[in-house]
């Protein structure tokens, strides 16, 4: 798991929705915010696949914004936003394995040619009979 709780910022605000009196007083939105460009953790092509992964999550300046308010105080959202955030870049950073090239056995072959028959003389079934 990658740790970035020393370069995240923590941004907070009134929470939305319903709840009263308390959600108007009570700053339980929380906004993580970490910079990409900036990172001391991640070598520079790491950070160039996480730019390219996560290309639609960043804003124009290079921060990747993660919002959580869905939990009742402060630090449950900080942590889930965290955590949510650190999914994100754990995610990017995964390479996908090359795809091999293979062809289809001899027995697929075999099966696709009998299922294709058996659809054909189904169709041949729906026609009219013509008498001669």
């Amino acid at each position: 798991m990658v740790n970035l709780s020393s370069e995240i910022k923590f941004k907070t605000s009134r929470s939305g929705g319903k709840g009263g009196q308390h959600v108007n007083k009570v700053e339980t939105k929380v906004e993580a915010r970490w910079h990409i460009v900036s990172s001391t953790v991640f070598s520079d092509e790491e950070i160039e696949r996480i730019k390219l992964k996560l290309k639609n999550k960043v804003s124009e300046d290079g921060w990747l914004i993660v919002q959580c308010e869905t939990e009742r105080t402060q630090l449950a959202n900080k942590q889930l936003a965290q955590t949510k955030l650190e999914g994100f870049v754990e995610k990017a950073l995964v390479v996908p394995k090359k795809r091999k090239a293979t062809k289809p056995t001899k027995a697929s072959k075999e099966k696709r040619l009998i299922e294709k028959k058996s659809s054909g003389e189904i169709k041949a079934n729906r026609r009219k009979i013509k008498d001669f």
